[in-house]
């Protein structure tokens, strides 16, 4: 088994250098989007920058995996394979910070940014129905007021046909209940004059969120898109805060507090003491029904004032790269692609340690023959061959040279004759 991995980890090798370069390059492209995106201008500076914080990007990714690729596999202890693996752990962290973020930005950037003016629209529209909600509220004051209006005007006549104080005619209790209802009458008539101001500026905020909504779908560079939406979204705030000010709840609050306070008496006409009692009594009696009827106003407006008022809405553009962080949840397909990209090499780098490991178990324990491959035992044998001429030549040379002084027998000057060869190596240097 231990053979047969160092042969596929031979052939792995061959590729794994490019395929590892082609990562680094893809991610570093990306990158390159994802920092066009935050750069301001579009001079040749701002590219230049791009350019080279992407070039950086991809020479660090391929450097810091090839460098894990080659050292964690070698590591056999506990302590250094540790220490290695948390050295890939921050330099994961470190590459998903300065890359992976902004390759997510550059997958689901537009998407990312159009989902934010999808949300601007959600908040603008919760925003418009709430204010169009208590502007309504306020309108409905309207039967309030007209109940209480009818009421006087009910008394009034009562007191015409001398029902009231016991007096017919149109004296000073009469007077008085008239004066009260024409004061009624007119807030009544202020409050419908606000209805179709109302019902406008509600038409007119629905027709510029029909516009935004169409924004943030449109075909074309979101980034122009969002321009117009800007403005949109200025006009709708200012529709929003002028349904708010069409609320009449304030106005009938005040003339609530002034229908009682507000009473001019008139000088009691009855023709003896006795009628002119009779009316003092009878405007006494109407200044207690108009007192109830205040308060029953006042707590009516009240209620519709203590309403919640709409949240206030401001559409803050925002980044590509922003908008993918503040919606990752809706994007983890993106997220997962973006740190994908950075991160494979490190399960080859895993793969790489598991592969080592077996191929090193594998061959301990095992003699020095059993683990030998045929190319092993050849340059072997060859090396082998190389010592034994090595020590074989000074030897024949030494026996060949006779000794100082003496000359050289016959066989020893023929050259055609040869020395007999020794049965090994060994002997003929012995």
């Amino acid at each position: 088994m231990a053979r047969e991995l160092e042969g596929h980890l031979g052939v792995l090798d061959s590729f794994t250098g490019a395929a590892l370069g082609i990562l680094s390059v893809a991610s570093g492209i990306y990158t390159y989007l994802g920092v066009s995106s935050l750069l301001d201008g579009d001079g040749a500076m701002t590219a230049f920058a791009a350019i080279a914080y992407s070039v950086a990007v991809s020479v660090g990714i391929f450097v810091f995996w090839s460098y894990m690729m080659r050292l964690f596999p070698a590591m056999r202890t506990a302590r250094a394979r540790s220490g290695l693996l948390g050295a890939m752990g921050l330099g994961s962290l470190a590459i998903v910070a300065m890359s992976s973020w902004l390759n997510a930005a550059a997958l689901a950037g537009a998407a990312a940014v159009e989902q934010h003016l999808a949300a601007t629209v959600q908040e603008y529209q919760v925003s418009l129905e709430r204010a169009h909600e208590v502007s309504l509220r306020a309108q409905g004051l309207e039967r309030d007021v007209a109940r209480a209006r009818q009421s006087f005007e009910d008394l009034s006549e009562q007191e015409a046909t001398g029902n009231l104080s016991g007096l017919a005619g149109r004296g000073a209790v009469f007077r008085v209940l008239r004066q009260k209802s024409e004061e009624l009458q007119g807030l009544e008539r202020q409050i419908s004059s606000q209805e179709p101001l109302v019902a406008s500026a509600f038409a007119e905020g629905n027709a510029l969120l029909s516009r935004m909504r169409a924004l943030t779908v449109e075909p074309g560079p979101v980034e122009t898109r969002s321009v117009e939406f800007s403005e949109q979204a200025v006009r709708l705030a200012g529709i929003i805060t002028r349904l708010r000010q069409l609320s009449v709840a304030p106005l009938v609050q005040r003339a609530a507090q002034d229908l009682a306070a507000s009473v001019v008496l008139p000088e009691l006409d009855g023709s003896s003491a006795a009628s002119r009692d009779a009316q003092g009594a009878t405007i006494t009696s109407v200044l207690e029904v108009l007192g109830q009827r205040a308060r029953t106003l006042q707590a009516a407006a009240e209620e519709v004032i203590a309403l919640p008022p709409p949240v206030e809405t401001t559409y803050t553009p925002i980044s590509a790269a922003d908008a993918v962080i503040l919606y990752a949840r809706n994007f983890i397909p993106s997220w997962a692609g973006a740190i994908a990209i950075d991160l494979l090499p490190g399960v080859l780098v895993l793969i790489l340690a598991i592969t080592q490991s077996a191929i090193r178990s594998g061959k301990e324990g095992k003699a020095m023959e059993d683990v030998m491959t045929i190319a092993e035992l050849r340059a072997a044998l060859k090396a082998a061959r190389d010592i034994d001429m090595a020590l074989i030549q000074p030897g024949a040379a030494q026996t060949a040279r006779p000794p100082a002084g003496t000359k050289a027998s016959p066989q020893t000057q023929r050259p055609d004759q040869d020395t007999p060869p020794s049965a090994h190596p060994k002997e003929a240097l012995e």
